[in-house]
């Protein structure tokens, strides 16, 4: 059956070298208007919570939201899915420092624009549930020890809670990616941060 992974995957196919047709058809397909260009697969983890929990179908409305493996990568997908390429409307999310990659491959691309993490989307997350609601979800994820083991090293002595609590996150590999869909499932009302909220309005 033809699904929006399918899509992902020959884009990410095309964006590493590889034919396009097949990407091509699937758009025809799939009716594909719209890309959300994101960094990485945490990211793609808390976009998808999000739509979840907002009741949204983004494949069914013709979104593909796409974890490009890096900011560095994003001339390429906007190469393939912008103007040049599929010709869709082209949507990113980044950090801050991220910026002015996307800024400029956008720049020649129909857009809805690029939102902005002060610094990545973790760190928005924990700001707006507060370092306490962060442990408890640690905690209720069975990494209490873990935790605590990893703020009495060293090299944390001193530093702010919210940055222990994102440093942890990118410790062990896929615990970025899970965080990622729970720190959005934990948000309540009122406290989806401003890049995530602009970007769901945009679609």
């Amino acid at each position: 059956m033809v699904d929006m992974g399918m899509f992902r995957s020959e884009v990410t196919r095309w964006a590493g070298g590889g034919p396009g047709q097949s990407a091509r058809e699937l758009a025809e397909l799939l009716r594909v208007h719209t890309a959300v260009l994101l960094e990485g697969l945490s990211d793609l983890a808390a976009v998808e919570a999000l739509a979840v929990g907002r009741s949204r179908d983004l494949a069914a409305e013709g979104v593909c939201v796409v974890a490009m493996g890096g900011a560095m990568s994003v001339g390429r997908y906007a190469q393939i899915l912008g103007p040049s390429g599929l010709g869709l409307r082209l949507v990113g999310l980044c950090d801050e420092r991220e910026r002015p990659f996307f800024d400029r491959a956008l720049n020649s691309a129909p857009h809805s624009g690029v939102f902005v993490c002060t610094a990545d989307l973790e760190d928005e997350l924990i700001r707006a549930l507060g370092s306490a609601r962060i442990e408890q979800i640690i905690q209720a994820e069975e990494e209490l020890r873990a935790w605590q083991t990893f703020v009495q090293q060293p090299a944390q002595h001193g530093r702010p809670r919210h940055q222990q609590l994102r440093r942890f996150m990118g410790t062990k590999k896929g615990r970025k990616i899970r965080y990622g869909r729970l720190l959005v499932e934990a948000l309540g009302p009122g406290q989806v941060p401003a890049p995530l909220e602009g970007l769901f309005a945009g679609l």
